[in-house]
């Protein structure tokens, strides 16, 4: 699996990473001895804005002591003193560096020069990526067990494009086979049974009320001229466009518009399934046996092999999806990233060798696996199942908690842990809702900020060097992160790491606004505090916007 190149393009991670080379080689360090540069930020910040070990990782190569090493860079390095301030040893061999003033309140500048884009980066620019994410079926409306896969996929392209990226959604379905067939017969049943005409509805068939719905609509259109059909063709036909069209109104609702949609009927009607069996038999990593269609995957240290189409003609999911990612490739995409349900696990290794036995790529297919959602309401969870009536969709969950709620409840746990999602929680209005929690300090924010408006015309050109309460320097610090928060999330493809770094900051300027008054204060300090409140009020909105979520000016 591939990850795009997340290297830091942060101007003083570059700017330390440089000096501390040259300080290297000035010592007798030799280019080839040199090990990558990390910078890191110390996670206690009174040990400084900037850390490196690299005199820790010279010491075997250099056979010295660890901390003389740092004594030795520390003595040759020479910052410019409007970056760097002090650099210091600390414990066995740590280099920490004290931003200088005059950079930290140039970065608040900076903050409020680039306003909406503050946070974007190009470490992406010209990667073409396609996420492929929900990718239900139109058998029934989208329900709470596909919400997480729908918000996470949004959100890790919202969170690919501020890097630079060039993201395409894509939604991948079916709208034959068994199911489908189910789904048209089941609507058939109800349709029959609309008219009055004794019929048995059909064992496994779909038994929501949405199904009775769209028969209604049938009865509506048609009257009774639909009695002789002698197959489920119409209504399969009128419930998967019924369906569809909901489906996306549903992603529209929750904030997701999809490029593009791709048919796996497609790669059977053009020779695209066959293909795959052809290849994998020209290497000798296909046969046949009862009947059936074997992918050799011992070949690839599995314990057994693995069936690609079943005895009865009918192919298992791997097949078609080998027969997708070669088609994804085959358009030129640099990362093709699936989110898929922990249920694909045992999946899509097979599909990755598939498409390398193919001859393609399969570094540039990355997999994204999220563990699944419990919906829990007074204590007690519910079950979900689109063939029963007893599931939650999507629609339902939104008009119980709201869109910005649903989402970022869907966002706020990593991927990789089980998401209970408790709707108690969620419909609580008050701050001990996370999400209105964020959006309460930015309307916070923007009420401060028209309170002033009304008692005089504001200064822009505030002198910033008036910051300089302890307070003060640490939101400032805070807001200079957000570009790192916006990478790394990108990076490791975890949302939920920009929701901890926004709560961060919200608290920060909590904070702030205790210890530092605005309104009230001299006009000067009032002002560069007013222009600090700002810079923190656009990070948290675009924050919230990465996440699709909004940023009131009101509550």
């Amino acid at each position: 699996m591939i990850r795009l190149h997340f290297f830091k393009t942060n101007f003083m991670e570059t700017y330390l990473q440089g000096i501390i080379r040259q300080a290297l080689i000035e010592i007798g360090v030799e280019e080839n001895q040199i090990p990558p540069v990390k910078i890191e930020k110390p996670r206690d910040p009174s040990h400084g804005d900037a850390a490196t070990n690299v005199a820790m990782l010279l010491a075997k190569t250099l056979k010295k002591n660890p901390r003389s090493i740092a004594e030795q860079i520390v003595s040759k390095i020479q910052p410019d003193s409007g970056k760097v301030k002090a650099a210091e040893i600390a414990g066995p061999g740590f280099i920490n560096f004290r931003y200088a003033d005059y950079f930290i309140y140039s970065e608040l500048n900076t903050i409020l020069d680039k306003g909406g884009d503050y946070g974007k980066s190009v470490e992406n620019k010209g990667q073409k990526c396609l996420l492929e994410f929900v990718s239900a079926n139109p058998t029934g409306p989208l329900t709470v067990g596909h919400g997480r896969n729908a918000v996470l996929g949004d959100t890790v392209a919202r969170l690919l494009e501020w890097t630079g990226a060039r993201v395409q959604r894509e939604y991948y379905f079916n709208n034959a086979g068994r199911q489908m067939r189910m789904l048209g017969l089941s609507v058939q049943a109800r349709y029959l049974q609309e008219l009055g005409q004794p019929t048995e509805f059909p064992e496994g068939g779909y038994e929501g009320a949405y199904i009775g719905d769209i028969a209604k609509e049938l009865v509506n259109e048609y009257g009774d001229a639909l009695l002789n059909q002698e197959d489920e063709k119409v209504f399969k036909e009128k419930a998967e466009a019924v369906i569809f069209d909901d489906i996306q109104k549903t992603l529209k609702r929750m904030n997701i518009v999809m490029d593009s949609f791709f048919n796996e009927n497609t790669l059977y009607e053009d020779g695209s399934i066959q293909k795959v069996i052809d290849v994998l038999r020209e290497k000798g990593l296909a046969f046949d046996e009862d009947g059936a269609v074997w992918f050799k995957t011992t070949e690839f240290g599995k314990d057994q092999d693995t069936v690609l189409v079943k005895s009865t003609g009918e192919p298992t999911y791997r097949l078609p999806d080998i027969a997708y990612h070669a088609n994804k490739l085959e358009r030129g995409f640099d990362l093709c990233l699936d989110i898929f349900g922990a249920d694909h696990i045992d999946t899509y290794p097979d599909v990755m060798n598939g498409i390398e036995v193919l001859g393609y790529d399969k570094n540039k297919v990355e997999v994204l696996v999220y563990q699944f959602v419990t919906l829990v309401k007074d204590g007690k969870p519910f079950k979900m199942s689109t063939r029963k009536a007893n599931f939650v969709t999507l629609d339902e969950l939104m008009d119980e908690v709201g869109e910005d709620v649903t989402r970022f409840f869907f966002l706020m746990r990593s991927p990789n842990t089980h998401l209970e999602f408790d709707v108690n929680q969620a419909k609580e209005a008050g701050e001990k809702n996370p999400v209105f929690y964020l959006q309460y300090a930015h309307a916070r924010i923007k009420s401060i900020l028209r309170k002033v408006a009304e008692l005089e015309k504001f200064d822009a050109k505030a002198d910033l060097t008036l910051l300089n309460h302890t307070a003060e320097i640490s939101l400032i610090k805070k807001l200079m992160n957000f570009p790192d928060a916006v990478s790394n999330a990108a990076g490791s493809r975890e949302p939920h790491r920009l929701i901890t770094y926004l709560n961060e900051l919200a608290q920060g300027f909590t904070s702030f606004y205790h210890d530092c008054r605005i309104i009230g204060e001299e006009k000067n300090l009032m002002h560069a505090r007013i222009l600090l409140a700002e810079a923190t009020a656009r990070v948290i909105s675009n924050g919230l916007g990465i996440l699709g979520i909004n940023a009131p000016e009101r509550m």
